[in-house]
């Protein structure tokens, strides 16, 4: 879901366009799937380097295709999961669980 942000910009004809011609240009698909051998249609323009208050209006940002990702819907959400998750695991002395 956007932040509120970039919820405009998420909506301008310039991002619509841009996504379109992205998602074209990558003939619909996946390419972190396609990188594993696996066929899926892509369903999310991902932008790699994240959308912050400070680079919102730097079209080298938001509108650059060397910024963007087509990809599934789980491997859009595996992405930003990555970015934020905690790990956890059960120390195997005290069976505490730790963050690490």
């Amino acid at each position: 879901m956007a932040k509120d942000f970039s919820r405009a910009f998420y909506k301008s004809a310039a991002w619509q366009a841009c996504r379109s011609s992205y998602w074209r240009q990558k003939g619909g698909l996946c390419e972190d799937c396609l990188e594993r051998g696996i066929i899926t249609t892509g369903a999310e323009v991902h932008h790699v380097i994240e959308l912050t208050p400070d680079n919102i209006g730097n079209p080298a940002v938001t509108l650059n295709h060397a910024n963007l990702r087509l990809l599934c819907h789980d491997c859009h959400m595996r992405r930003h999961k990555s970015a934020t998750a905690k790990r956890y695991k059960i120390d195997q002395i005290t069976g505490a669980v730790v963050v690490g």
